[in-house]
Formats: C-alpha cells, structure tokens, sequence
C-alpha cells in the first residue's frame, strides 16, 4: 500500500513539474528561442519595421518622382559644414519604410555627414516596391535631392543597406546614374527565385512578399522575378573601375537569419564572371561554398572586421566579399567607418 501511495505521489509531482515547464516556455518563448544563439538579435533588428529614434534635426522631405508625379518621402540630413561633406545614402530593409529606425542616422548627424534615407516605394510587397524600375528611379532621385539641397562632395557619395537594403544596394549599383564611389551590400538577396524557394520551406511571410511584388498568381512568376533580381542583370562592368563593391554576409544566415550566404557569394561569382575574370582562384569554388555552408568554420586565417572573425575574403579590383562571424545583421559603425576611409 505504501509502495502504491509512493508511486502515485511521485507521478502526481512529476506532472505538475512537467505543467509548469510548459507553461513557462509559453510565457517565456522568445527568452527560450535566444538562448545558444547570440547573433538572433542583431537578426530581428534588422527587419525591424519601428519608427523610433528620429531627431528634429532630420527634417522630411517630399521628392517628386523622374519618373511620375508621385511624391516620395526620405528623412534628410543636411550637413552644417562650410566645406563639401560626404552623402551617405541608407536604404531600408524588406518590410521597412523611410520611418525606420536607422543606427547610422545617428552616426551620420554626430559626424555632420550629409544622408538621406529615401522611401523607394516602401516594403516590398507591391509590385511597385521590390527594386523595380520605379524604386531604383527613386533612390537617384533622392540622391539626386541631396545633391542639390546640401553640400554634397559628388566624389564621396556612399550608398549602404542590410538585407532588403542589402538587395536594394546591389540593384543600385547595377542601375543607378550616378557617380558613386562606395558600395557596402550586407545580408543581402540577390536571386528572388532562390529566395522565394528558400522562404516557403521556412514557412516565412517573406513566401508571400515575392508573391506579390512580382504579381505572381499560379506560383512565383519567373520572368518577373528574374527582372527584379540582381543577379540575372547585365553588369556594368566599367562602373567598377571607379567605383567600390563590398559585399558582407554573416556565416549563420540562413540558419538563424532569413538570407542564406550563397546570395551573396553567387552574386560575387556572377560580376567576375561578367568581368570575364580567368582567375580560378578569385572566385568562391563550389568547395569552398560547400564547406562554409557545411562546417561554417574559417577557411583560413583571414583576420577580423570589428571584433568579428573573417571565415572567407575574396576581391579582385574595386570587387569584395567577405564572410564573417555573424548572422542577419550589418556591423553599423564598422561600416560607416569603411566607406569614409579612403
């Protein structure tokens, strides 16, 4: 009898043990999901869609389209220098707008940089938005705007974004008119036929998102998603004689982020491919691709950016990619620092 009373004392205790936990993980979840992941909240930060943290001393502005007569609003900082300052031109991520909280506007007003923060049609989930002919015309005429309405140095003009931002920076530089001396890409999409596949067996809404800027009905529609995708683009292969790419992308994305890394080492490829670049060993090989996404390990020695790890530096010319340790995210100040220097 008492052995009875034992066991059922025991189990009675066990089940409550077991309520408890569950109910704590529930009201815990996000605490829960952190844990042994320490790049996930540089991840969420970098889709975070809140408008927080805008000075007064950004003023917004309206700026008529080149090609319409639509009005897109930008956040705009214009220098108090006497003498011609840098532009610094920082594109929102995927589902942001120009009202996104940005860490380098900040940065940017600290150091009297020139910047603007322009809207290009807003998330991607509009067949307006998603890097089209519409939006790339956008962010020159914002560029466009600075230029004009500030004290502009035309030698110095930066272009910067992560992840939608980071895509968007790589459409800018296949397209833009203007004369701009750094590109830095971080996180980026580059193939929306890749992304679209990747998204759905994540179940993300991003599935969604390409659904509808490439008015796709039946399943993605291809043709549209290839014109709205970098990587299927001619290259301007004489831009880079003047001007600097570097593309970053952190070694867990695509596990813990939302972009896997063959985004911005296949888009690294295809420009040397274009640039008709006979150097084997310039170009990621699909070993090295294999191993990286295999062991996510450094390749070799290859040093650090910031405080963080390189596990793969390629660059041939004015082009660079670089694999660090890291997730979803830009190192803000790292790279607000990189384009500056000369």
């Amino acid at each position: 009898m008492k052995n009875r009373l034992l066991k059922l004392t025991t189990f009675i205790l066990i089940l409550i043990f077991g309520i408890a936990v569950g109910i704590f993980l529930r009201q815990n979840k996000t605490t829960w999901t952190l844990i042994n992941k320490p790049f996930v909240e540089s991840y969420i930060k970098f889709d975070d869609t809140r408008q927080t943290g805008w000075s007064k001393e950004f003023e917004i502005v309206e700026i008529k389209s080149s090609k319409g007569n639509s009005l897109q609003k930008s956040y705009f900082y214009k220098s108090k220098s006497d003498e011609p300052q840098p532009l610094i031109v920082s594109l929102h991520t995927w589902s942001g707008y120009y009202t996104q909280n940005d860490d380098l506007a900040d940065i940017c007003k600290q150091r009297d940089l020139n910047y603007i923060h322009p809207d290009f049609r807003g998330a991607n989930k509009t067949a307006n938005a998603c890097c089209s002919e519409l939006a790339l015309s956008d962010i020159d005429d914002a560029i466009t705007y600075a230029i004009k309405n500030s004290n502009v140095d035309t030698n110095k003009i930066y272009v910067i974004g992560v992840s939608g931002g980071g895509y968007a920076t790589l459409s800018t530089f296949m397209k833009s008119k203007h004369n701009i001396k750094k590109f830095s890409a971080w996180a980026s999409i580059s193939d929306l036929i890749a992304w679209y596949n990747e998204s759905k067996i994540r179940n993300s809404n991003y599935a969604e998102n390409i659904l509808d800027c490439t008015g796709s009905e039946n399943g993605l529609n291809i043709e549209n998603a290839k014109q709205k995708s970098p990587i299927y683009w001619n290259t301007p292969i004489e831009k880079l004689e003047n001007s600097k790419l570097t593309i970053y992308a952190g070694i867990y994305d695509g596990i813990q982020g939302s972009v896997p890394i063959t985004h911005s080492i296949n888009f690294y490829n295809k420009l040397l491919t274009d640039m008709s670049v006979s150097d084997t060993l310039k170009y990621v090989s699909t070993s090295e691709k294999l191993k990286l996404l295999e062991k996510r390990e450094p390749l070799e020695e290859f040093g650090n950016i910031a405080d963080r790890e390189i596990y793969l530096k390629k660059e041939f010319g004015n082009l660079s990619l670089i694999i660090f340790k890291g997730n979803h995210e830009m190192l803000t100040e790292f790279a607000l620092n990189q384009l500056l220097v000369d």
